[in-house]
């Protein structure tokens, strides 16, 4: 076996820089079987490129993602672009045989994500999608303690991804506002998030039916992107919104249990506030992402008068990648999910095994995402696979 994985990141801006710091910092604080080469970063302005693979620690660059994914010396292919971009790039770099990580959402709509992981399998390349989410070691526990029946039988799931970046109105259009580039808006960017944890807590979706407004109909046209945010001119020219800024559905699982689901860009006060809650027959269990190292856990056969929710600190050693970085009470944040997420893609690729969550999972979403689409289109209940 080599020792040595190249990898070539495609993206620069919020998640390049994010998924750069998880290169950097996997060999700090893991023992990868494999060394991890940043061998090449790749965006379409050469000055910022390159000025992004200096900063961040890369090789080299390529203005051409084309060039990139035909490298002889590429093993790993990341792509960290707008949406619109994943699957021209993921069905080149598994046709060249490069191994293809891809952030959420997997694709524009369900027929690309499709052809996205038939081009996966069908090179036997190894493919994982970025729901950095279930790498939190307190998503992680609830897991666990629900694959223990320890809340029993699932009954509710109750999930929200709360955030107020584009109140407002002169908040510019930026990418994620247009539905060529991005597929759709709050429910497809936060939304997605959601429906994976649900997936990966309580099981498949059965059918969902929703309800979406778009608050703010046009906006100044952006001139720069920064991170999230953008900035346009004072006098800038407005442009058409063409995504949704929040969506609200309901779901049944094929377990029974009942879901309730809100994704919102417009919930003034709330910058990140991705939470859950899951009731089951014997307990339950709360989460909040503004508090990501904290677990609610509740169980209904604590002894009588002293029943109620439990605060479990997810910092110990015997809780899931914890012993790789601090003592315990010491926390983890944000960019630690994209260290955990990418050092099991990069285990999977030098251990040859199979990783999780796939572009199966990324097709599964997505399948999620158009049904509820289409109930708010049709205004009906929609069966998830049905689609």
């Amino acid at each position: 076996m080599e020792d040595k994985l190249n990898v070539g990141l495609i993206g620069y801006k919020f998640m390049g820089k994010a998924h750069s710091n998880a290169f950097q910092r996997i060999g700090m604080f893991f023992e990868p079987s494999r060394k991890i080469v940043m061998k090449a970063i790749c965006g379409r302005n050469e000055s910022w490129v390159r000025e992004s693979a200096q900063k961040y620690g890369w090789e080299g660059y390529e203005t051409s993602w084309e060039k990139l994914v035909r490298r002889d010396d590429i093993d790993m292919v990341d792509i960290t672009t707008p949406s619109n971009f994943h699957k021209e790039i993921a069905i080149a770099a598994a046709e060249n045989g490069k191994h293809v990580f891809c952030e959420k959402p997997l694709a524009l709509n369900l027929k690309d994500a499709r052809e996205m992981l038939k081009a996966a399998e069908k090179n036997n390349i190894k493919h994982q999608i970025g729901f950095n989410y279930r790498f939190i070691p307190a998503i992680q526990l609830a897991k666990k303690l629900i694959d223990k029946g320890k809340i029993g039988k699932i009954y509710h799931f109750r999930g929200t991804y709360l955030q107020d970046f584009i109140v407002d109105p002169q908040f510019p259009l930026v990418w994620r506002l247009d539905k060529e580039v991005a597929g759709s808006g709050s429910l497809g960017d936060l939304g997605a998030h959601i429906i994976d944890v649900a997936r990966f807590l309580v099981g498949e979706f059965d059918r969902v039916i929703g309800i979406n407004k778009t608050f703010i109909k046009e906006r100044p046209l952006v001139e720069r992107m920064t991170g999230l945010s953008g900035k346009a001119q004072s006098d800038a020219p407005m442009g058409e919104v063409t995504v949704d800024d929040a969506t609200i559905f309901l779901a049944e699982f094929k377990n029974g249990a009942l879901g309730s689901i809100e994704a919102t860009r417009f919930a003034n006060g709330h910058k990140n506030a991705m939470s859950f809650e899951i009731n089951g027959s014997k307990g339950s269990i709360k989460f909040e992402f503004e508090r990501m190292n904290e677990l609610q856990y509740f169980s209904s056969e604590d002894e009588e008068g002293v029943q109620g929710f439990r605060l479990i600190q997810a910092t110990e050693g015997i809780h899931p990648y914890m012993q790789a970085w601090w003592p315990a009470g010491h926390v983890i944040g944000y960019e630690h999910t994209f260290v955990h997420e990418l050092y099991e893609f990069t285990e999977a690729i030098a251990k040859d095994r199979h990783p999780e969550p796939d572009f199966n999972d990324g097709v599964k979403c997505s399948q999620v995402l158009e049904a509820v689409d289409l109930s708010i289109e049709e205004r009906q209940w929609v069966e998830v696979d049905s689609l």
